[in-house]
């Protein structure tokens, strides 16, 4: 790398490190969710961040901009070389000192390059999902070499980049997801003003999913499920978080399940403390994932949960436990963990209760907070003095992987 053997100031010494987050855009997602939380937490005294998304701002990225700087619209095209050049020329004229990418895909690749043609000190790639839409591919992982550390999102998760990404094992590091527990908590006194709102019934049975709208989420699944649970159980009510490219789809699809006015589809929100506040049961029926944040909103918020067993998820959905794990694209399973938690208050509020102590001691935010801020400043201290060979200790609230 162009900066093995340059010096950088110890950090005593110098002021906050400047961070560069890149990523592709920032509509309303859980790790645009958990990049806002992250930014928002990050200790000023030691910590200046920016932004920085390849193409639209959207969202999450507006709401940014009046706290950090913020740049966009940097790659004009799929194969728009010269996001390279804009990309070093932003590092330098902002005085980055390190970038974390986050996700796979063309923010990954010209992010690091950028990052390593600029002899930045810390470059890192957050990666939250496992398998299709977010495969590392053969260019990215050409530029392994480049990257200080890989960050997982949970345990299994840390696995799967090692076995099936074939990334380093010393260079995988594990930082949980984390969520609000002060925000994301029971809240009865909320429960009958948004079902009031939302046009749901005092004695109606709710199921709800937090989930953007593509392919990979299977919302048909939960629609399978749900016209299965209301042949059985007539008072059953769905609410659908979330909005994407499957939205008209999914809504001709409830009709033909004869769900049309049973499924309410609310769109993205900004409030989904208050939606899961709603419900009764959480469900997540995703074909592949990593450690979703939607599932640890739901259990700090107190709701069982029944998902699909994929990805990190049994990490925290431990069965008959916090929830239950069914097999992918069972819809018949799923209704049935639905129906006995909706006819099994007792079960329900204990596994309720048990989820949200296992996200309150093992997911919380301030831990992930933490867990970045020790990796960045661990690796930039490694810069500042280059013939000290390399710590195979992990910082605090960051996890390297054991026999991998």
């Amino acid at each position: 790398m162009f900066h093995k053997h340059k010096r950088f100031r110890p950090l005593a010494d110098r002021g906050p490190l400047r961070v560069l987050f890149a990523i592709t855009s920032m509509p309303v997602g859980g790790a645009e969710t958990l990049l806002v939380e992250l930014v928002r937490r990050l200790d000023r005294e030691r910590f200046l961040p920016e932004l920085c998304c390849l193409k639209e701002l959207g969202p999450l990225g507006q709401q940014l901009e009046n706290e950090i700087p913020t740049h966009s619209r940097l790659l004009a095209a799929k194969y728009d070389v010269r996001v390279f050049s804009r990309l070093v020329s932003l590092i330098r004229r902002r005085r980055i000192d390190a970038v974390i990418t986050v996700g796979a895909g063309d923010k990954m690749f010209w992010g690091r390059l950028a990052a390593w043609y600029s002899r930045l000190p810390v470059t890192l790639s957050a990666l939250h999902s496992t398998g299709w839409p977010d495969t590392i591919s053969r260019l990215n992982r050409l530029l392994t070499p480049l990257t200080d550390a890989f960050i997982a999102v949970a345990d299994e998760h840390g696995r799967y980049l090692i076995e099936h990404e074939r990334l380093p094992a010393d260079r995988v590091r594990v930082i949980r997801n984390g969520v609000d527990v002060q925000r994301f908590r029971p809240c009865p006194e909320v429960r009958m003003e948004v079902r009031r709102q939302l046009g749901l019934s005092d004695d109606a049975r709710v199921c709800g999913i937090v989930a953007a709208l593509r392919m990979e989420k299977n919302h048909l699944l939960f629609l399978r499920a749900a016209a299965m649970l209301r042949r059985q159980m007539p008072q059953a009510e769905f609410l659908i978080v979330g909005d994407g490219p499957e939205r008209s789809k999914l809504e001709n699809a409830a009709s033909s399940e004869g769900l049309a006015e049973h499924v309410r589809f609310v769109g993205a929100r900004n409030d989904v403390h208050r939606l899961l506040a709603a419900m009764d049961v959480f469900a997540l029926t995703s074909d592949n994932e990593a450690n979703p944040v939607s599932i640890l909103e739901a259990m700090a918020t107190g709701l069982p949960v029944v998902s699909t067993r994929v990805g990190s998820i049994a990490e925290t959905v431990q069965e008959n436990q916090t929830g239950f794990l069914t097999s992918p694209g069972d819809a018949e399973q799923i209704a049935a963990c639905w129906h006995r938690l909706l006819e099994e208050p007792a079960l329900a509020l204990r596994l309720g209760a048990a989820g949200r102590r296992v996200v309150s001691d093992n997911w919380s935010l301030d831990q992930m907070v933490d867990g970045y801020q020790s990796l960045i400043e661990e690796i930039y201290q490694r810069r500042c003095s280059p013939n000290k060979p390399v710590s195979c200790s992990s910082p605090a609230n960051t996890r390297q992987l054991e026999n991998s």
